[in-house]
């Protein structure tokens, strides 16, 4: 859904209309029913939650996982924490880097995003990976390219 009102937004949010401590679960709901976390939504979820937008915007920026653009039609989620450097994160880092995509920086191109993460909870299959939700162990590019095709196609 790339259009919406705050109405809408406000409607979606109903269930957790001046409940301060649903500041995430509303960032989340946003995110599911729109892709992204819009700028204004912050004022929408702290009106709803009645806190102030610096709270709001605090959760936001504290997770990783909210984004405030809409994402690539596929986003690729790289491990870069201690076990998956030990199984050759690197390595894969590196393959993906000479391609174009820089994980770091969460780059689009050709309709994917890379991006770096801290754990996908995979380290006995590492390095780990994740496309759209779905994981990948023992990723290479090629099955992180294999993933994203039937997305991207």
């Amino acid at each position: 859904m790339s259009n919406y009102s705050e109405e809408s937004i406000l409607n979606f949010l109903g269930p957790y209309k001046g409940n301060r401590s649903a500041v995430l679960r509303s960032l989340q709901l946003v995110q599911e029913l729109l892709g992204y976390v819009p700028d204004s939504a912050l004022d929408i979820i702290a009106k709803n939650s009645n806190v102030s937008r610096a709270e709001v915007y605090g959760v936001f920026t504290f997770y990783s996982d909210f984004r405030s653009t809409p994402p690539a039609k596929a986003v690729v989620k790289v491990c870069v924490a201690e076990a998956c450097q030990a199984s050759g994160s690197a390595s894969l880092i590196s393959e993906l880097h000479d391609k174009g995509y820089d994980i770091h920086k969460g780059n689009i191109k050709d309709d994917i995003q890379m991006e770096q993460t801290f754990c996908l909870g995979n380290c006995a299959l590492g390095p780990a990976a994740m496309v759209n939700g779905a994981p990948i162990g023992r990723a290479t590019c090629a099955k992180i390219f294999a993933s994203t095709s039937a997305v991207t196609a």
